[in-house]
């Protein structure tokens, strides 16, 4: 018999972020009672600490992750199931990384929003000092919560952030909190640098990290379109003999990081491509389940397939 399912409120930021605040306030609001017993999991204590009596509602208990081998699937069913919770808010560890926790999660455990905190008198030398943690809490994140963020208010603060956000999402909305509990929300547009009407999507060498972000994000739109972009290829089997995946190597952080990402791409012939020839591609779009990605993703038909001289550099970033 499956276990019922346990949404789970994921909380991603570092110390002093801002993280156990917008807990104890979420926890205040009886807006957020479902009526269900409530687990609080911190994988680290800050100074600032929880006030149960506050919270809207009761049920609620809390308990403690002071080491990642504690991050089991075995381990964490077992803190629910003794504390009879029908949902889990997650306080996670800024020095951990995502994935970590998503390989940690029981399987009946859904994570239903992701919201990271940071403080915006300490983003900037975060970000250039720990980017890849931050880049890995905003990939995760559907909201960006910037706390003491007056000293943000001008132009060119707003795009640092922004810049620095869109390097890991493109869909997550920024926030900024001021001292006097006010909220404003980040509205600089996101506009792509390639024109999605024409009747070949030309994407240009330095923007295929952006594609890839943006087409990854939402596929449908991409639907039914031509491209033409410069790629590799990469030859594996776990595509089809009339395949080959289509893409680049991008860098998220640093050079340990770079990774090779693409979708399918059907071409007669695909077999006699070279891996890491590089070749420009005209092709067509569509959704459809591929055993590459084990899900609905873009799979490519090849229109045009043609040599191209090596790009250089080799790699892209998503920025």
């Amino acid at each position: 018999m499956a276990k019922q399912e346990v949404p789970v409120y994921l909380f991603l930021g570092f110390l002093e972020g801002g993280k156990t605040r917008f807990i104890q306030e979420t926890m205040e609001d009886p807006r957020f009672d479902a009526g269900e017993k409530t687990l609080i999991l911190l994988c680290e204590e800050g100074e600032e600490e929880y006030d149960p009596e506050k919270f809207a509602f009761g049920g609620t208990e809390i308990r403690v992750i002071e080491d990642k081998e504690e991050l089991t699937p075995e381990n964490l069913d077992r803190l629910c199931t003794e504390c009879g919770a029908g949902r889990v808010v997650l306080e996670y560890n800024g020095m951990w990384l995502d994935a970590e926790l998503t390989q940690a999660l029981p399987e009946n455990w859904l994570v239903y929003q992701t919201i990271c905190c940071v403080d915006g008198t300490t983003f900037k030398p975060y970000f250039e000092n720990m980017r890849q943690l931050m880049l890995d809490k905003f990939a995760a994140s559907e909201l960006i919560v910037v706390n003491r963020a007056d000293g943000l208010r001008d132009r060119e603060s707003r795009e640092y952030v922004h810049s620095c956000v869109r390097q890991a999402s493109r869909r997550a909305d920024i926030a900024y909190e001021y001292k006097d509990g006010s909220v404003e929300y980040d509205d600089i547009p996101d506009e792509l640098p390639f024109d999605l009407d024409a009747d070949v999507v030309e994407v240009g060498d330095s923007d295929f990290g952006i594609w890839y972000m943006d087409i990854s994000e939402d596929p449908k739109k991409y639907e039914g379109k031509t491209i033409r972009f410069t790629v590799q290829v990469c030859q594996t089997p776990r595509v089809r003999k009339d395949e080959f995946v289509a893409g680049r190597f991008v860098m998220t952080c640093c050079v340990e990081d770079i990774q090779f990402l693409g979708f399918p791409c059907r071409l007669k012939g695909a077999e006699k491509l070279k891996p890491r020839d590089w070749v420009t591609v005209t092709a067509k779009i569509g959704l459809e389940y591929h055993p590459l990605y084990e899900e609905e993703c873009p799979v490519l038909t090849a229109l045009e397939v043609v040599p191209a001289k090596p790009v250089t550099p080799d790699y892209v970033t998503f920025s």
